[in-house]
């Protein structure tokens, strides 16, 4: 929602096109605007501190990136996220990072290892906290070191690809479902195989975890048709 977006601080060595377009895409990214919900030049101007220009320009750049679509007659919408979208997304994930917890058990150091129980354990604070922001920033972190200890440039490339895809997906699914409890218990069981070294274990727990999340969304979204 524009409520939850801040007027942007002007910085004289960027261009100001560019600010305005990080500042939308990241609103998209994390959720502050949500998808099917109307961008309105005036008002996100108004909202920015800025003149309608920039924003019209970030409007563009954002409707050829796939996050805005534009509807005749009706302008542009906060493009939708379907599950087939997201089922898509996590075929193509868990294969990656079942690849990257396989190579992570092999190739993280002790200090990478005490890093990723740091950020199991912040994930089940956020859980029991019940804050979705701090889970959301948490689940992301906790993937993010078992990619960076795999030590593959080319997959973490290839991972990086699907990022904006994946931050979405989370917002939306961290927001609308009540399933931290079992991930939860999902990172602590890839955490473990990565200690132990059990690198086919890991790669199976990752895929897994990443599964689990496709037959929960799938179950639900068939509960709410019903």
């Amino acid at each position: 929602m524009l409520k939850d977006i801040e007027k942007i601080n002007i910085e004289e060595y960027r261009p100001l096109r560019d600010i305005v377009f990080e500042t939308l895409r990241e609103a998209i990214l994390n959720g502050k605007l949500k998808p099917g919900e109307r961008v309105m030049e005036v008002q996100l101007a108004e909202t920015l501190g800025v003149s309608r220009t920039p924003v019209r320009e970030a409007i563009r750049k954002l409707e050829l990136e796939g996050l805005l679509v534009m509807i005749p007659r009706k302008g542009a919408y906060v493009a939708d996220v379907s599950l087939k979208d997201v089922l898509d997304v996590l075929e193509i994930r868990a294969l990656l990072e079942g690849l990257a917890a396989s190579l992570a058990a092999e190739r993280m150091t002790e200090e990478e290892i005490e890093i990723l129980e740091k950020k199991s354990q912040e994930f089940i604070d956020c859980v029991k906290a019940k804050d979705t922001e701090g889970m959301i920033d948490k689940d992301t972190e906790f993937h993010d070191v078992i990619l960076r200890s795999a030590k593959n440039e080319k997959l973490t490339s290839i991972v990086e690809g699907l990022r904006d895809h994946v931050q979405r997906f989370r917002v939306i699914y961290f927001t609308e479902y009540d399933n931290g409890v079992e991930l939860m218990k999902e990172h602590e069981k890839i955490k473990n195989a990565i200690k132990e070294r059990e690198s086919e274990e890991a790669k199976e727990a990752s895929q897994d975890h990443i599964y689990s999340i496709g037959d929960y969304l799938a179950k639900k979204k068939t509960e709410s048709q019903m």
